[in-house]
């Protein structure tokens, strides 16, 4: 049988995996690109999976000051696909993370 400091030691070094693995899962979200778009492509941003904005693309058909209020929404738009993609891939990696771990699907890891 096992001694309380073993045990504890055990603890320690599986926590300490688990930081390890997370931190490396975070910087591989943020090197995977995705691309969020709106107005059939008049619109266009990329972001890192972990939702950095990497760049934005503005087709100059836009670029008129009564368009303005059109090329608002769509970089709106086309941010929030950009982030749903992000969100996507993150949570496919973590599911990806959590399996290697033998973490049951959907548990929550903090941080996360």
């Amino acid at each position: 049988m096992k001694s309380m400091e073993e045990m504890l030691k055990a603890a320690q070094q599986a926590a300490e995996t688990i930081q390890k693995q997370m931190t490396e899962s975070q910087t591989k979200l943020d090197g995977i690109e995705v691309e969020g778009r709106a107005g059939g492509g008049l619109v266009s941003i990329r972001a890192s999976a972990k939702g950095r904005i990497i760049g934005v693309n503005i087709d100059d058909s836009l670029l008129k000051a009564e368009e303005k209020g059109i090329l608002e929404d769509l970089i709106a738009a086309a941010f929030n696909d950009a982030r749903a993609k992000a969100d996507e891939v993150a949570g496919q990696e973590m599911a990806r993370m959590q399996s290697g771990m033998g973490l049951p699907p959907g548990f929550k890891l903090p941080g996360m």
